[in-house]
């Protein structure tokens, strides 16, 4: 997180109903809309991003309606225990971790039944794969499904043409690469998941109505009680985004985390993928069999005070991720790399020393 967003997240507490918030949320969503390649309102609600994933079921799913979950890796899954909570009928397509999302399979399960909608996660960081949603927008375009979109770890750091691409929700959140704390939350909505909305087949929904958000939204406020200081330090963020170029900051983080598995490559990881297309805001590598995730987590933390992570879920112990988003640098990526190096030294693994970041500065410099 930037210095310049925590310094514009201590100012002066002001009224969440006073003319100062509400400035901030208009350029907030005014600067936000091309950050996710759309024209249409920004709902923003005090939460987490798995607060906005249930909001844009509880919003657009009514009884009796059935939707399609694509799960390939854990936020998929999360999907559709959020929708099995709410005794919404769920089918599902699970694509092994670590691979592509069969488009094909998604197709033919939408010629079997009619979906209310096809659910995604855009960017699954637990796996590092990112969907594609060019095609599968292109799928329900000329369907009543709808497409619904988590890009919580993606927005901001990997390229996003919502309206283009006919993706009907993208939820996100602030933690990720929009460079902020967590507590912040949005929903981007089309026309066409508006007429399902106002459709309302006896949903039961009060404080993620996106109904009311958008009357809030176009007086430039919040429903309920904004997070003001996170609405300041978003609306600093995403000033330095337009500052620096929206698609220099894309091609930053793409540059960065493929340096990132360069050197990982040349310190014997292998990569999660093994498809792509690969997340520019989290690599995922495979952890030798020699070695378990967790003791790698820790080492770097101990020796480094660097934060890494491992994985709480099927892959427990077999991967560790890195955060590749925000304000990181070249300079970022050789320090990871120097600690992982020493890391790994430090476990037994035999590495030609200095190998991760020659690979990566070689990798960086080929992309200049």
């Amino acid at each position: 997180m930037p210095e310049r967003v925590r310094q514009a997240m201590a100012q002066v507490m002001v009224n969440h109903r006073g003319p100062e918030c509400r400035t901030a949320i208009g350029e907030t969503e005014e600067m936000i809309r091309p950050i996710l390649g759309t024209t249409n309102h920004i709902l923003f609600f005090a939460s987490s991003g798995t607060g906005v994933m249930e909001a844009a079921l509880v919003n657009t799913v009514g009884p009796g309606s059935r939707i399609l979950v694509i799960e390939h890796g854990q936020f998929g899954e999360r999907f559709t225990a959020i929708a099995k909570a709410m005794n919404i009928t769920v089918d599902t397509v699970a694509t092994a971790w670590g691979q592509a999302i069969d488009v094909a399979a998604v197709e033919a399960r939408l010629r079997e039944h009619s979906y209310r909608a096809v659910v995604v996660v855009h960017n699954e960081s637990s796996t590092g794969i990112v969907a594609d949603l060019a095609a599968l927008g292109a799928l329900v375009r000329d369907r009543p499904t709808l497409l619904i979109a988590d890009s919580v770890s993606g927005l901001g750091g990997i390229e996003m043409r919502q309206d283009e691409w006919g993706v009907d929700i993208v939820v996100s959140a602030s933690q990720k690469a929009l460079m902020c704390p967590p507590g912040l939350a949005l929903a981007s909505v089309s026309a066409k998941a508006w007429r399902v909305i106002e459709q309302d087949e006896g949903r039961s929904v009060f404080y993620w109505d996106f109904r009311r958000a958008l009357k809030s939204v176009e007086q430039n406020e919040t429903a309920f009680t904004a997070p003001v200081s996170l609405i300041y330090g978003l609306r600093q963020s995403l000033t330095m985004m337009h500052e620096e170029g929206f698609s220099n900051v894309l091609a930053r983080h793409k540059q960065l985390s493929g340096a990132l598995r360069a050197g990982g490559t040349a310190l014997g990881l292998a990569d999660f993928c093994n498809d792509g297309p690969r997340s520019s805001t989290v690599v995922v590598f495979k952890v030798p069999d020699v070695l378990e995730g967790g003791a790698i987590v820790r080492h770097l933390y101990q020796h480094h005070r660097t934060v890494i992570a491992g994985a709480r879920n099927r892959l427990s112990g077999r991967v560790i991720r890195f955060g590749t988003m925000g304000v990181l640098s070249a300079g970022t990526i050789l320090t990871d790399l120097l600690h992982l190096e020493d890391t790994l030294t430090n476990f037994g693994l035999p590495i030609e020393p200095g190998s991760g970041p020659k690979a990566a500065a070689e990798h960086l410099a080929a992309k200049k």
